[in-house]
């Protein structure tokens, strides 16, 4: 009987679909803010190492988070549970235990890096020289982030899968003087919002699109 239950068990982990898989080396001060203010577990800090997993179906991602707290020290700052997709989010000072979380998860799943899914950027643009009305209406629908100034311009990437966001927004900080306005990288698609001086933002909006198309391995 346990023989035959172990095996179902296996059978279930080797059929969930992997989406998104994500390591960020060093997280960046506006966007370990940005994920603490939504985080309802251990809240990360700046220079933390992270890894954000997507899978299909949403519930899946219990057993994954299950495998990741036990065979490593990483802590667990987010979990979202969809009916089609579930998220974690794992972090800890160390990049070695972040890594192997991962290494464990994906080999629980009998899975690679490279078989998560392409991204595809659904919508790419800059808007140069906000104006007032503009802005206003974009701070009071976006409250965990910063808040976007009349003239500054703006870069609003839209991905799927949701994930990839989480690591243009970094790779966006890194990249160049910017203000994070929003990132919401669950669901089907994943948004960000920067904003800045015009060259800042260019040179940060170059940087979160080589990021999504050219994401990173562990």
């Amino acid at each position: 009987m346990f023989r035959l239950y172990l095996g179902r068990y296996v059978k279930v982990l080797f059929m969930i679909q992997l989406r998104t898989y994500v390591y960020i080396d060093s997280l960046q001060p506006q966007l370990a803010a940005y994920m603490a203010s939504v985080s309802q577990g251990f809240l990360p800090v700046p220079g933390d190492a992270a890894l954000w997993i997507e899978v299909s179906p949403g519930m899946a991602v219990h057993r994954l988070t299950d495998i990741a707290l036990k065979a490593t020290r990483v802590h667990l700052s987010q979990q979202v549970v969809e009916r089609e997709f579930g998220t974690m989010v794992v972090h800890h000072r160390d990049q070695s235990d972040v890594r192997e979380a991962g290494r464990v998860v994906l080999q629980r799943m009998g899975a690679q890096q490279s078989d998560r899914a392409v991204c595809r950027v659904t919508w790419n643009e800059i808007i140069r020289g906000m104006m007032p009305d503009h802005t206003v209406l974009i701070n009071r629908q976006n409250r965990r982030g910063s808040m976007i100034l009349p003239e500054q311009s703006m870069f609003i990437l839209e991905t799927e899968p949701a994930g990839y966001v989480i690591y243009a927004a970094n790779q966006a900080e890194k990249a160049a003087n910017i203000t994070l306005i929003d990132v919401r990288a669950v669901g089907a698609y994943g948004r960000l919002t920067i904003a800045g001086r015009e060259a800042d933002v260019d040179e940060a909006a170059a940087a979160a699109v080589h990021a999504v198309q050219n994401p990173s391995w562990s």
